[in-house]
């Protein structure tokens, strides 16, 4: 019921995770990053404390295929669970266990790795990896791009009511949170309009929080 993507950008060392799902609210159990480590995407009968874990083994110097196994080999359940991790080097892993649910798929290439499960057709995940491959600038406009190349795909076998992605980039907090936590619409182009409004104020946002003397008005009632 998901499909998602966890991603490096090799210029500014940012990480990305973009998910989606037929399941309300799925950015909050399933996208995880953490600035100067990696991404991680814990999905499919969702383990939420995947992801902390495999950032937490990459932090130590764990590469991600080295994440991925710790908890393959220590963690119950695996046979349900999916888990996508982007390390600082690049190296890409993935690992879908035998009991996700309906089709599922997985690719990964350097930078970049993606997966899914109940999705219409097997060829989803490449198709978004070639996506990202394809596309340049922001790491926001990258990952955007990928989910709608997803939906264009095939995406899930059926609607998807919510999308999240989470941006890190050398500070302690995500850069962006967005999420579309639902909608009777398509959550995915929902969340191509939040990213167009949110871009242009990300670096401010960052702003006020190291320096407020330097940062740009507030446009707020009273503040001058």
């Amino acid at each position: 019921m998901t499909f998602s993507i966890v991603a490096r950008c090799t210029e500014t060392g940012m990480f990305g995770v973009a998910v989606s799902s037929s399941s309300p609210a799925v950015a909050a159990r399933c996208a995880h990053a953490r600035a100067g480590v990696g991404a991680v995407a814990s999905q499919n009968v969702t383990d939420p404390s995947l992801g902390p874990r495999a950032l937490d083994l990459m932090g130590l110097g764990a590469d991600a295929g080295q994440a991925i196994d710790v908890l393959r080999g220590s963690s119950p359940h695996m046979e349900f669970r999916q888990v996508l991790a982007v390390d600082g080097r690049g190296n890409a892993a993935i690992h879908s266990g035998p009991r996700a649910l309906g089709i599922w798929a997985e690719a990964k290439a350097a930078n970049v790795a993606c997966g899914g499960n109940l999705l219409a057709n097997p060829d989803v995940p490449r198709r978004m990896v070639e996506a990202f491959e394809a596309s340049s600038g922001h790491l926001g406009d990258r990952l955007v791009a990928v989910m709608q190349a997803a939906k264009t795909a095939g995406g899930e076998a059926g609607p998807v009511r919510s999308i999240g992605m989470k941006l890190v980039d050398q500070v302690s907090w995500p850069v962006a949170d967005l999420r579309v936590d639902w909608t009777e619409n398509c959550p995915i182009e929902g969340l191509a309009a939040l990213w167009d409004l949110y871009k242009p104020q990300l670096a401010d946002y960052v702003t006020r929080a190291l320096n407020p003397t330097a940062a740009p008005s507030y446009g707020v009632p009273g503040d001058e």
